[in-house]
């Protein structure tokens, strides 16, 4: 179990709890091994350079939450789209033969079922359901078969057709979105960063030094906290924190009932 995969409660006691205590360990502990009137030296040439550590490492971390959270919504509304896709598919539908209608429905049922079922705990893993991808093709291929005999029913099928290939760029949308969006390189800075700029705390010395050790822990539990924000949307479909099929269970709803009022 990795921490994208643990519940948000575990990840948050190992990525902002256990972290905040240890840094807040760390001014007592560089206290007694280098000592209040060394440390006291560095407080003025330290304190500049801090200060550019912190904003460069500040400026990357708010970049990095916005760039998942982006992600993050934009997953959703490929969701949203795939369903009002689907929804108006099923409208759709009604203007065509009953035969066709039938079969058209039918398929659009098994694979938004398939998507639900299948599609959303493969993308908890990083991949696609090969049984979801079937079902769409033989949704699509329900459509193919349909032969239009005037002119309203060429119109018709070819909406249907342009709604299918709603369909297919929304899934291969999310599916792209499920693995994650923070390459492995940023990973490594992003942590690393933390350490080096909570660390740099450690380098002055204040004759309180239970203050210090408290301004160490808030700076920590800030940075930290930051990153479970990223770990816990980089990505949409896994983890406590996730996108959820509501839109298309919508739809699937309506189906069943039969009814037009899809949203």
């Amino acid at each position: 179990m990795s921490l994208a995969t643990a519940p948000l409660w575990l990840s948050g006691i190992l990525l902002v709890i256990v972290p905040t205590a240890l840094a807040m360990v760390g001014p007592v502990l560089a206290r007694k091994i280098v000592g209040l009137e060394r440390l006291s030296t560095n407080n003025e040439v330290a304190g500049f350079k801090f200060a550019v550590v912190g904003v460069l490492y500040a400026v990357l971390l708010a970049f990095v939450v916005i760039v998942v959270w982006q992600k993050f919504s934009d997953a959703e509304t490929d969701v949203s789209r795939e369903a009002g896709a689907a929804a108006t598919v099923y409208r759709l539908t009604g203007g065509i033969d009953a035969q066709s209608r039938a079969a058209l429905r039918g398929d659009l049922t098994a694979y938004l079922n398939s998507a639900i079922a299948d599609d959303w705990k493969a993308m908890a893993e990083g991949r696609s359901s090969r049984k979801t991808t079937q079902a769409l093709n033989a949704l699509y291929a329900a459509a193919l078969a349909y032969q239009p005999t005037d002119p309203r029913g060429v119109a018709i099928m070819a909406e249907i057709l342009d709604q299918l290939d709603k369909i297919i760029e929304a899934r291969r949308a999310r599916l792209v979105k499920s693995s994650g969006t923070v390459p492995g390189v940023i990973w490594l800075v992003l942590f690393g960063g933390a350490v080096l700029t909570i660390g740099f705390t450690f380098f002055f010395g204040t004759e309180n030094l239970r203050a210090q050790s408290l301004m160490t822990g808030i700076l920590t539990m800030l940075i930290m906290s930051g990153l479970l924000i990223i770990v816990s949307i980089d990505r949409p479909f896994t983890g406590a924190v996730r996108v959820e099929p509501d839109g298309l269970l919508v739809v699937i709803e309506d189906l069943n009932r039969g009814g037009t009022g899809v949203r």
